[in-house]
């Protein structure tokens, strides 16, 4: 993580050393958006957090988001001069506390819940006109996700320390971000949005549990930070 916040703080120096943002720079990768299918690769960040409903007026569970890992790999098709497909298979690692007001035993108010997912999105990407060795860019689409920490088949419940989820969900995500072109490579940062379509509580085996018992739905809700390189 701290190598990725000094690339982060220093790119645009990097940036401006290759005089991308010069009155007038030097075309690099000139005809690269021409070629109908290429590859490439992203690392990131992610905060994820939950939006709970109730089914009867409550306080609300507390959510205390943390600063996750993203990494995975990109096929961009080319569909026209503006738009193309994309598919963004990644390894998103996060974790979520939650903080159940009405519990008043501190092991029992707080639960941890550490998600290793599997994103599977599929993103169309539309592309503004490029100006000299930059293009921003909009992309939204769906996504699939596999979520390998999820406690899905466990028997155990939260009366057993053990917080269940869903395995499998569906998201939707929207973004922006801007492609630049340098001599060797194509760097692009990116934030993306991303929000869960689905319930992903598993409740627990007594319905009147206090930590699931009120809960309407939970949905997975945050953001991506992504520095992909193609």
């Amino acid at each position: 993580m701290k190598k990725l916040l000094f690339f982060l703080l220093f790119s645009p120096i990097l940036l401006a050393q290759e005089g991308i943002f010069s009155k007038d720079p030097i075309i690099n990768k000139e005809n690269w958006n021409k070629q109908r299918v290429h590859w490439g690769y992203y690392l990131g960040f992610n905060s994820l957090d939950f939006k709970f409903d109730y089914l009867s007026v409550t306080e609300d569970i507390e959510v205390g988001a943390t600063t996750g890992f993203n990494v995975g790999l990109i096929g961009n098709l080319r569909l026209a001069e503006y738009f193309d497909l994309r598919f963004e298979p990644g390894l998103y690692i996060t974790q979520r506390n939650l903080t159940f007001p009405n519990i008043t035993d501190n092991v029992d108010r707080l639960r941890e819940v550490k998600s290793t997912y599997i994103f599977f999105p599929l993103l169309l990407k539309y592309s503004a006109l490029r100006t000299g060795n930059v293009r921003p860019y909009l992309v939204g689409g769906v996504s699939t996700a596999l979520n390998l920490s999820s406690n899905e088949v466990a028997p155990d419940d939260n009366y057993n320390n053990r917080f269940r989820m869903t395995k499998w969900t569906n998201f939707y995500e929207v973004g922006f971000g801007i492609d630049i072109y340098l001599e060797y490579f194509i760097f692009s940062p990116s934030i993306r949005g991303v929000f869960s379509m689905d319930d992903e509580l598993i409740r627990d085996n007594d319905p009147n549990s206090p930590w699931t018992g009120n809960v309407q739905s939970m949905r997975t809700r945050g953001f991506f930070v992504n520095f992909s390189f193609h």
